[in-house]
């Protein structure tokens, strides 16, 4: 028995015709006809009864199809996965990284994917959040990492979360506040402040700050992490960082307080879209890695429901 035959036979079962059925198979309809005639024979009897207007499946026919269109319906499965498999072996992947997220924590992340997956083509971008979320949602990315103040209530978007920081204030250790385990935002009020322009959480912390009446002059603004430390080295002012970004040997860091202010970062994709193995292969592979020396908080919580129910 061969699969061709098993197709026509289970066209020929809808159709109740040999020239439509030929005609639905695109093959001429007495090459049809002996692939019925020979399954007839495999089977020792015939599948189908044949009369001048009323072609109709015969007993043994009947006890046959379901069997078959299960035979049919299998082997059209592993030839999409075969299918999928191979394209995995050269497939575009672009992915979106969130340009204030710390390159250690994702440095493991791209290396497993190009040493496991070779075949995937990495084409990475880097980003501010909002930027990375438009990019996203218009299909020019495939899937990206990054935090929002909002992504979790967003119902257009499907996200893991990796893991969570909390922001620190960052300052020269000479700092008046930098004898201080903890500061208050109250602590703030009149101090210099250094404005990370890409802060994806710079407007959920202004209103923090507003209601508490909180002012200080900006004395200096840039869209890289790095010059923004460098300035606060300097003794220029301090700065609002997630804590995994802080890594100036010259400046010490303190976690704000009253109130704590945390972001999750994300590994995120649109919602019902349909996505390339690429992206399932990175799926994987991030929830496989530890993100901030823990299991990515995605799997905790997978692991934790079973309990919970």
């Amino acid at each position: 028995m061969e699969m061709h035959q098993v197709r026509y036979f289970l066209a020929l079962c809808e159709e109740l015709n040999f020239t439509r059925a030929a005609e639905r198979c695109n093959v001429a309809q007495p090459s049809l006809t002996r692939a019925i005639k020979q399954l007839e024979g495999e089977f020792g009897g015939a599948l189908f009864h044949r009369e001048r207007a009323n072609t109709h499946l015969s007993e043994l026919g009947r006890t046959l199809r379901p069997y078959l269109e299960q035979v049919f319906s299998r082997a059209e499965q592993a030839k999409r996965e075969a299918q999928e498999f191979v394209r995995l072996q050269k497939t575009p992947l672009r992915l979106g990284l969130m340009c204030t997220i710390a390159p250690t924590y994702l440095l493991d992340l791209v290396a497993a994917v190009r040493t496991r997956h070779p075949g995937i083509e990495l084409h990475i971008v880097d980003a501010a959040a909002s930027e990375l979320q438009d990019r996203l949602t218009a299909g020019a990315i495939d899937v990206a990492i990054y935090a929002l103040p909002a992504l979790a209530v967003d119902e257009r978007l499907h996200h893991m979360p990796l893991y969570r920081e909390q922001f620190q204030i960052v300052l020269e250790p000479s700092h008046r506040l930098a004898a201080q385990n903890a500061i208050r935002v109250k602590d703030l009020d009149g101090e210099h402040y250094l404005w990370r322009i890409n802060c994806e959480y710079g407007a959920a912390a202004d209103a923090i700050f507003d209601a508490q009446h909180v002012t200080g002059p900006t004395v200096y603004q840039s869209e890289r992490d790095d010059w923004i430390m460098a300035m606060a080295a300097a003794g220029l002012g301090y700065a609002f960082m997630p804590a995994l970004s802080v890594d100036h040997p010259r400046v010490v860091a303190r976690p704000l307080i009253d109130p704590e202010i945390w972001r999750e970062v994300a590994l995120v994709t649109v919602r019902g879209r349909p996505h390339s193995p690429g992206v399932g292969a990175l799926v994987q592979e991030a929830m496989r890695m530890p993100w901030a020396g823990k299991p990515a908080l995605a799997m905790q919580a997978a692991h934790t429901q079973p309990a919970a129910r």
